[in-house]
Order: C-alpha cells, then structure tokens, then sequence
C-alpha cells in the first residue's frame, strides 16, 4: 500500500450529499478479481450519456477537473453497500485525498486500507472550500498528515483529524497484511517454538 505523507493535488468539487458506492462503481463492473483498472469506471451512470459517450455537465469530465486529485464532496459520503472497490475506483482514477462532512463508516475505513485520506470537516468549513474551489478554479489544496494540516495558497487552514492508529499505519503504507508483518520477527518465535515453522 502506498503511504501518505504530504499531497498537493487540484481540487474537483462534486456538490452532492449521500454520494453511494454504486454510483462510485457501478455493480456491472465488480467481476475484476484484480483492485487495478476500475478507475475508468468511475461515476460510470453520472459521467457517460446513453450511447457511452462523455457527460460533458458531470463535474469530473469538465476541463478544470482534469488531473484533479483531491475530491470535495457532502455529508455522507460512500454510503450504500461496503463494497471495496469504490475506493479501489477512486484511488486507480488518481484520487488520494476526499474530503466531506460526514463519510459511510464502512467506507471510511477501506479509505485507509487503500492508502487514502478521506478528511472530515464540518460542514461550515466544506461549504467555504466549495467557494474558495469556485472562486480560484483551478483551485489547489495540500493535505499534510504528518503535520496534521489542511491548507491552500489563499490562507485557509484547517486541522485534519485522524486517530492516531490509522495515521500510523497510513504514514507508513500498512495495510492489514503489513501491520502483521511488523511482527514478523515474533510470529516466527512463536511457530518455531510451537514446531510450527516450515
């Protein structure tokens, strides 16, 4: 998993509340066993018309939003099913950082296990990045976690939350697999000491 130090990235603003993980990846493109190549996917029933060409009014597909790697959304965010490869999608179309109000719980976590930030801001400070995205388009923000810090060029700053566990292990790319091979060292230990080791 990639770790997460400092990202500056554009800002792509989607004004909508309650964003579910079927419109993040539509259910037709869950048969991949790989986590790679669902990012073409992404927003697939917003983002195409009906004869599967680009929706030129969806948010992603306007020229500003090109490169943008950092997503502004509202409250509730993934919401809907715990399917994994809504942030699969989100992180392979190149998005690191995701800021809402408010994120599904389920969501939320597999954020982290992908090597994301999803950032939770009250929604007072949401609707100013929402201004300041319209306001400086193209509009660039740096998510710091190191520093615990949210900030642009034009003098906004905000404190990213983040439990300290989940800031650890994605200040230093561990998933699941890689949290249990910090302790490799004592899992061999044990097996040999219990005749398990191969």
């Amino acid at each position: 998993m990639k770790s997460f130090k400092k990202h500056t990235g554009k800002v792509v603003a989607m004004d909508r509340a309650n964003v579910d993980t079927d419109q993040i990846i539509p259910k037709q493109f869950l048969k991949r066993i790989e986590r790679t190549g669902f990012g073409e996917f992404l927003f697939w029933d917003w983002a195409r018309l009906e004869d599967g060409s680009p929706n030129p009014e969806f948010e992603l597909n306007r020229p500003h939003a090109e490169g943008a790697s950092i997503l502004l959304a509202r409250r509730n965010f993934g919401c809907g099913s715990s399917r994994e490869h809504a942030p699969w999608a989100l992180e392979d179309y190149g998005f690191r950082v995701i800021i809402a109000p408010s994120f599904a719980d389920i969501f939320y976590n597999n954020c982290f296990k992908n090597g994301m930030l999803p950032i939770r801001l009250p929604e007072e400070q949401v609707e100013e990045l929402f201004q300041r995205a319209a306001e400086h388009a193209p509009y660039a923000l740096t998510a710091d976690l190191e520093s615990q810090q949210l900030t642009d060029a034009h003098g906004f700053s905000a404190r990213i939350e983040v439990e300290p566990f989940r800031r650890h292990c994605l200040l230093h790319g561990l998933d699941d697999i890689g949290q249990t091979l910090e302790h490799e060292d004592k899992i061999s230990q044990y097996e040999a000491a219990h005749g398990l080791a191969s």
